[in-house]
């Protein structure tokens, strides 16, 4: 199936240390990211890009480029990070991958493969990009997150914020206290002014 990410490649086959560039312009695949950030389907993926033909298929070498969105790990704040990422990928022909298995290498099943004479950049695009995403992305280094009691961000509260936390086992004696307090105020009330 030809896409935005396939490329033919028939007339490299029969040229050892032929290539021809491809620089181009093509929208995000979906799922390009991790849990917090990624590149939104459809965006723009720039690609500059050589493609070599070799004896074991086409070396696929350049650089990709894209901006990546999320959110911050610790504050949420919404956060974009551009990327440049480089790529220098062997795509085998059929019949070398199927001697690389006839030899007993046992991850040649996984291996990127030219198919119907195309290259598809798909999941190489994505394997560069998604690798190169931080799973913790950050909007600064030093960012000091949430307030863990009240859930706003600490950039944006003011530099004496605080919250009062009092021990729930304390309790029992803050209900003593008002007891006693209610108590001596009754007592006073009960003896009433002194007379003069």
């Amino acid at each position: 199936m030809r896409t935005d990410l396939t490329v033919p490649v028939a007339h490299l086959s029969q040229q050892q240390g032929h290539g021809y560039e491809v620089a181009t312009s093509v929208p995000a695949p979906d799922a390009v990211g991790v849990a917090l950030i990624g590149i939104p389907e459809d965006d723009p993926i720039e690609l500059e890009l050589q493609l070599s033909a070799l004896d074991e298929g086409v070396l696929v070498q350049g650089t990709i480029s894209a901006t990546a969105v999320g959110q911050c790990a610790r504050c949420l704040q919404e956060i974009t990070l551009p990327m440049q990422e480089q790529i220098a990928e062997l795509v085998f022909h059929p019949e070398r991958q199927q001697e690389l298995i006839a030899e007993g290498d046992e991850e040649a099943a996984d291996l990127p493969v030219v198919a119907d004479d195309v290259v598809d950049l798909e999941p190489l695009v994505r394997d560069a990009l998604v690798l190169s995403l931080p799973l913790s992305p950050l909007c600064r280094p030093d960012c000091p997150g949430l307030c863990a009691e009240c859930g706003e961000r600490w950039d944006d509260l003011p530099d004496d914020h605080k919250h009062e936390f009092l021990d729930p086992r304390f309790s029992a004696l803050d209900a003593l206290a008002e007891q006693l307090m209610a108590g001596e105020a009754k007592a006073e009330d009960e003896a009433g002014e002194p007379s003069a």
